[in-house]
């Protein structure tokens, strides 16, 4: 689960770039245009939704493979990110929030119109925050809500001609999610946390319509249960599932209706992120993550074989699979921009309005020994200029998350001027087994930042890294670890650049979803009032006292996820202490999904940092 937060007082206007034509590579990144892989309708296979950016905005499409065309369905300022389509492809659905505060309904509107045309609101429910939406082929649905005050909501809905108001199947006070729908409409897979630990669910079946039990499964303290997919056949009540039992994640084969478990056991190093079914039923394509690189595997459940499917570098960050056999996958690398391709020629399958944004530089593996064992790390560095490099220490949000050998306009963009890049991937983090991952537990924030030190410490010993030009720099629950790091490694950076962060912990615990406060429960043992102390100890706003070096926070007005006033409180609370903090407010929510205001963002850090940086 990611993070990001919100501004206060001084606003920061955003400088010029230097002017000219064409403009430089940095800014044509940003400007670029981007398309994700389009997801397909079930029973017409040439129709599709595909989310592709227009005037540098996300925006919901028709497209053809057939014909190639793709057709805008929404205008919507802020983009619009979160979208479906139904089985027989004739509704594209999106969900319609406000300036990108995640609050609002889902809409549909017919396949190959125009922005502009009146849309549906097919499911009479209040606004809420998303908590899963699946369409069946029998025209039922479900549509899953988070509400402050009235928890996680799951209805059950129907679309023919006796359409009916929805029916309540599941309603909790704990976070929970419509995770899956059999291919009938019938069976229902809800990932929750009624024994209070949100990040290891467990697992419910009911009855789409009544919400009644079906089976359950749970794997007790620290382990926890995905429900990815079901089978794609009618009556077929076989379930992907994602599972820790081994320390390191793995899929199975769930049948929920007789109880079988068929473990797919694969002879590949590393840990399944992700699964889903082939059309046919009889085997499944699932995403492995090995030392930062994500590849595709094709396991056939007649004959337990399991096949290298894709690239064999770089990484894959989604992918789906098509009735012949066919996958379409969206693939990246450091220095190689992203490009939706196909497995049947390896080629562009569908590309976005604009021209391809210019290569960067490749990665480096780094292995350094750290508190909790080897800490792996990527590194980039600029073409030109020497060693020792100003760098600038990016730090991945999350925090179960990674950073991967995939490209990054932001990162490109310092290496472009001059600074070094370096990723690491500290306690915490996925893709390194599940005690990795939950080494943080009981010692929130130090952890990850006693592993960013040590890396940052052994290439400064040797040469790389300049130790008076470093920068901590990160987004989310990085910004988090960023006004964490500059208050308790006051000596070790620079600058800090921290992007919608968790400030002051008990404040923002006190405003953020109900989902990310079960979250914290989790992560932290408690909630502020059961753990006051737990919180403090990790809390930013702790130890302003001791930050040193010039802090810039970024913050989105209508960011659900790491509220405004927490924010203000820290920056309220550094200025009082005479500290050097500059904050840049915008309006959208949990970051930004506009190329305009990325690309203003980016001139605003690399500003500060020229004014700031020795």
């Amino acid at each position: 689960m990611s993070r990001l937060s919100r501004p206060a007082p001084r606003r920061i206007r955003a400088g010029r770039s230097g002017g000219g034509w064409p403009p430089p590579a940095w800014e044509q990144r940003f400007r670029a245009g981007e398309v994700a892989v389009p997801e397909w309708a079930r029973d017409s296979p040439d129709r599709a939704c595909v989310v592709a950016t227009v005037d540098g905005r996300p925006q919901v499409h028709s497209w053809q493979p057939s014909t190639g065309q793709l057709v805008p369905a929404t205008d919507r300022p802020h983009g619009t990110t979160e979208a479906t389509i139904d089985p027989p492809g004739d509704w594209l659905w999106w969900f319609d929030d406000t300036d990108g505060d995640e609050w609002g309904t889902w809409r549909r509107q017919p396949f190959g119109s125009p922005p502009g045309r009146p849309t549906e609101s097919p499911v009479p429910l209040p606004p809420a925050y998303p908590a899963g939406l699946h369409l069946a082929r029998d025209g039922t649905g479900v549509v899953g809500r988070s509400d402050p005050d009235a928890g996680t909501t799951i209805h059950q809905f129907f679309l023919g001609s006796l359409a009916s108001s929805p029916v309540l199947i599941w309603a909790g006070e704990e976070d929970a999610e419509a995770a899956a729908l059999s291919d009938d409409g019938n069976l229902l897979a809800v990932e929750h946390a009624e024994h209070g630990d949100a990040r290891h669910p467990a697992l419910r079946v009911v009855a789409a319509d009544t919400g009644a039990t079906v089976t359950e499964l749970a794997d007790g303290p620290g382990r926890g249960l995905w429900a990815l997919d079901f089978a794609p056949l009618p009556g077929d009540s076989r379930l992907l599932v994602l599972h820790e039992r081994a320390g390191t994640p793995r899929a199975a084969v769930w049948d929920v209706r007789t109880g079988a478990w068929r473990e797919l056991a694969l002879d590949v190093t590393g840990e399944v992120t992700d699964a889903t079914w082939y059309p046919s039923g009889d085997a499944v394509l699932l995403a492995v993550d090995h030392h930062a690189r994500t590849r595709m595997y094709r396991h056939d459940l007649r004959t337990g074989r399991t096949t290298a499917v894709g690239p064999a570098d770089g990484t894959v960050e989604e992918a789906t699979t098509r009735p012949d056999g066919e996958v379409w996958y969206s693939w990246s690398s450091a220095a190689e921009p992203p490009s939706v391709r196909t497995t049947r020629t390896g080629r562009t399958l569908v590309s976005a309005v604009g021209p391809r944004p210019r290569p960067s530089v490749g990665v480096t593996d780094v292995h350094v020994p750290g508190p909790g064992g080897s800490v792996h790390a990527l590194l980039r560095v600029p073409a030109t200029g020497q060693a020792p490099y100003p760098v600038v220490v990016d730090v991945h949000g999350g925090p179960a998350d990674h950073r991967t050998d995939s490209f990054s306009p932001t990162l490109a963009t310092w290496v472009d001027h001059g600074f070094a890049v370096l990723s690491v991937n500290f306690r915490g983090s996925t893709g390194y087994g599940t005690r990795w991952r939950d080494a943080i537990e009981g010692q929130v924030g130090a952890a990850e930042l006693e592993d960013i030190a040590a890396v940052h410490e052994h290439l400064v010993a040797d040469g790389t890294l300049d130790p008076q030009r470093s920068v901590l720099a990160g987004a989310s629950w990085g910004g988090y670890l960023t006004l964490l790091g500059l208050g308790t490694q006051p000596g070790r950076w620079t600058l800090g650049l921290a992007d919608v962060p968790v400030a002051d912990y008990r404040a923002a615990y006190e405003d953020e979803t109900a989902s990310l406060q079960a979250f914290d429960r989790a992560l932290f043992g408690g909630s502020p009032e059961e753990v006051p102390e737990v919180y403090a100890a990790a809390s930013p706003i702790t130890y302003v006292a001791d930050v040193r070096a010039p802090v810039l926070v970024l913050a989105g007005l209508n960011d659900p996820r790491c509220p405004l006033r927490q924010v203000e409180n820290y920056v309220a609370a550094l200025r009082e202490r005479g500290g050097v903090v500059e904050l840049y407010q915008y309006g959208g929510g949990h970051g930004s999904h506009v190329a305009d205001e990325r690309l203003r963002q980016m001139r605003v850090q690399l500003d500060f940092v020229r004014r700031h940086l020795p």
